[in-house]
């Protein structure tokens, strides 16, 4: 088979989320696939210095890239299929097509975008539904919203969990905590610190949680400050007024983008993950916690208790009491405490890249046949 990738996602040099499942993707293919033909296919101008050409160390793989904007099928000879990591305009002729839909968040959380991104979004999704001959989605909470906003095909998705790279995210020993709290020291960060990751826009429920730690701190349950890790997204005004609003100026750091080793740091060493979204397609941030052994909390609805299964404690994410009863549990029951943790690295070994390319590959063979 020849296959084209879009590489898109994961061109820039800060990519998560949606970069950091396609990046993984390519590279675990290279690893298990030695049979197809993969072409990698980028679109760049020249003196883009900010884009950066994906480079792969396996033979069948190549790099097709699209200097003058041409589109699919003038810079790709023809391909048996076409891969879109993310939801795209799809443009190419004679190829099977193959879409991985991430979310639904602009249907289900449209504040959160603008109405030009909702409607571009809506168109392709539309042409998707309507010409991709397979939808891949990363959870069946995902499924559920595609079928209920458009008309699915009988047989057209297939679910394929997203995956954790271990060589970022895993539990470090007692000698490499020392060395982490020393990096993160520099970055004002001390222990013990309540932890949330991801971009900071209204759907991830920032507010309710600096509510909750406002809770602790009055309860005198809590001594530390909340880490936000995450840059910044859509709507942040409205986090500043609840920080001026409760006094909070002093228990919230906002480290913004983090290195990988900072953020495997940061999971390491938290007291609590706390992740109360109101909606996620996936929720990166919960294996990467679970994969670096932290206890955590997450929210009851969408993608995340499917996610966390039984290795987190869930709560109702529009309740911010739920979320701050929560966090006193873990903080006053060490027991509690030891268990999601064990529970957290047992999860997380059900999540793997090399099964996500594996199955990816899976779908790959089924629509040629």
């Amino acid at each position: 088979m020849r296959i084209a990738i879009n590489c898109r996602s994961f061109l820039l040099k800060n990519y998560t989320g949606i970069g950091r499942y396609a990046y993984n993707l390519v590279k675990s293919l290279s690893e298990v696939d030695k049979d197809n033909e993969y072409w990698l296919y980028v679109q760049k101008k020249y003196f883009d210095f900010k884009r950066s050409i994906p480079r792969v160390p396996a033979a069948n793989f190549s790099v097709k890239v699209d200097w003058f904007g041409q589109g699919l099928s003038k810079t790709l000879s023809p391909v048996d299929i076409y891969h879109a990591p993310s939801p795209d305009f799809i443009s190419i002729q004679n190829a099977k097509i193959i879409v991985t839909v991430h979310d639904l968040v602009y249907k289900t959380y449209p504040d959160g975008h603008t109405p030009q991104t909702r409607e571009t979004t809506e168109k392709q999704l539309t042409q998707i539904v309507d010409q991709a001959d397979r939808i891949i989605c990363c959870s069946q909470s995902t499924i559920n919203d595609l079928k209920q906003h458009f008309p699915v095909k009988d047989g057209q998705v297939r679910l394929v969990y997203q995956g954790v790279d271990k060589n970022i995210f895993y539990p470090l020993n007692d000698q490499a905590k020392e060395l982490a709290r020393q990096d993160l020291a520099k970055r004002g960060i001390t222990e013990p610190f309540i932890l949330f990751v991801g971009t900071i826009e209204p759907r991830k429920n920032l507010q309710n949680l600096l509510l909750a730690l406002s809770t602790l701190k009055k309860k005198n349950k809590f001594k530390g400050k909340l880490v936000v890790s995450g840059m910044k997204g859509w709507m942040v005004e409205g986090l500043e007024e609840v920080i001026k609003k409760f006094s909070l100026s002093n228990d919230v750091i906002f480290p913004g983008y983090v290195s990988d080793d900072e953020l495997r740091a940061l999971y390491n060493l938290c007291e609590v993950f706390v992740f109360p979204s109101f909606y996620e397609g996936f929720g990166f941030p919960i294996v990467e916690a679970f994969s670096c052994g932290a206890a955590v909390i997450t929210s009851n609805v969408s993608s995340c208790p499917e996610i966390a299964a039984d290795a987190a404690v869930t709560v109702n994410p529009y309740n911010p009491d739920d979320i701050a009863d929560a966090m006193m549990r873990v903080f006053d029951d060490q027991k509690l405490k030891t268990v999601l943790r064990t529970r957290a690295v047992n999860r997380a070994n059900h999540f793997s890249f090399r099964k996500t390319a594996e199955e990816t590959l899976a779908v790959y063979q089924e629509v040629i046949q």
